[in-house]
């Protein structure tokens, strides 16, 4: 995505599990590559990742343009 990626849309490179499909690949973006997790981000070892996709899709909500944060 170019030109970025819009709060609340997937990215393009997600499956349908929501796994990156270009993990550990040259075209993956830096800024997913930079994103460090942590123990705040991830909650529970055993959630599959449903604790850190609600956080991060708080962490957009916040940050979208015109958002009242």
């Amino acid at each position: 995505m170019p030109q970025g990626k819009p709060a609340g849309v997937p990215c393009i490179q997600l499956d349908e599990q929501l796994r990156c499909k270009i993990f550990g690949h040259p075209e993956r973006p830096a800024v997913c590559g930079q994103l460090q997790a942590s123990a705040e981000m991830c909650g529970p070892v055993d959630d599959q990742g449903a604790f850190a996709r609600v956080y991060l899709m708080q962490l957009e909500d916040l940050t979208r343009p015109g958002s009242p944060n």
